[in-house]
C-alpha cells in the first residue's frame, strides 16, 4: 500500500533551519530588490554608491509554530517613521560581517540577546529604491525572551506567524504614483499592522527562496 505524503510545508523552526541551510545566497544574486516589481526602474535602483545594511530575520522557536519578530519604527525617526521593519540598519566599519551587524542592530533596537540568536543562513542582497543594499540574515531565536525596546528607534515589537507570512495568498501586489511614475510593491496586512515595501519584499523573497513549490 502506498503512503501519500503531505505537500503542506511545516512551519516549525527546525524545518526553517533546514530550508535556510539548503539555499545558496549567491544563487540569483543581484536579482532581488525593489526593481523586481519595477524592471523599468532597475537602472535607477541597482547602481553604484549603495549603502550597505543588514537585517535580522528572527524566527522564534515556538512549539506550536514558528513566528517572526517584526518592529514598528518610532514615529520620531526622520526616514520611514512608523513603518513595520525587521531589526537592522547600516553595516558599520567595525562590524566583521553582515551577520554581526544584524545581531548588533537587533540588540540595540529591541534588546535581543546575541547569545540567544542562532544564525542559520543568509539570503541574497535586496536592493532598495532608497539606496541601500540589504543583507538579510536568517536566524532562529529562543521563545519568550524579554525584549527591551530602544524608544528612539522602535515604537513596538511583535510576532507574526511564519505560516501567515509564507502564505502567498497574503502577499498583495499594490502600487502608488511616486515622482510621476507608478511603482509596485508588496503588502502583507496582518490585523492592524500594515507590512509593506522593503520589509514585505524581503519576506516575499524568503517565501520564494525557501517555501515556493
Amino acid at each position: 500500500m502506498s503512503v501519500q505524503r503531505s505537500t503542506v510545508p511545516s512551519f516549525s523552526a527546525d524545518d526553517f533551519r533546514r530550508r535556510a541551510a539548503a539555499q545558496d545566497p549567491n544563487f540569483m544574486s543581484g536579482e532581488y530588490g525593489d526593481h523586481r516589481l519595477n524592471p523599468d526602474l532597475k537602472h535607477l535602483i541597482v547602481r553604484d554608491g549603495l549603502h550597505d545594511a543588514a537585517v535580522l530575520v528572527p524566527v522564534v522557536d515556538h512549539s506550536d509554530g514558528a513566528t517572526i519578530i517584526l518592529t514598528q519604527r518610532s514615529n520620531q525617526l526622520r526616514r520611514h517613521s512608523g513603518q513595520i521593519a525587521l531589526p537592522g540598519g547600516r553595516i558599520d566599519p567595525t562590524d566583521v560581517s553582515p551577520e554581526s551587524a544584524a545581531v548588533r542592530e537587533a540588540e540595540e533596537e529591541i534588546g535581543l540577546p546575541p547569545s540567544r540568536v542562532d544564525i542559520v543562513g543568509r539570503m541574497p542582497d535586496y536592493v532598495t529604491g532608497s539606496g541601500y543594499r540589504v543583507r538579510p540574515v536568517l536566524s532562529v531565536v529562543s521563545p519568550n525572551l524579554p525584549l527591551t525596546l530602544n524608544p528612539d528607534e522602535v515604537e513596538a515589537a511583535f510576532e507574526v506567524p511564519l505560516a501567515f507570512l509564507m502564505d502567498p495568498a497574503n502577499h498583495r501586489r499594490e502600487s502608488r504614483i511616486w515622482q510621476e511614475r507608478e511603482r509596485f510593491y508588496y503588502t502583507m496586512p496582518y490585523g492592524d499592522r500594515f507590512i509593506w515595501g522593503v520589509t514585505a519584499g524581503i519576506l516575499h523573497m524568503l517565501y520564494e527562496r525557501l517555501y515556493a513549490r
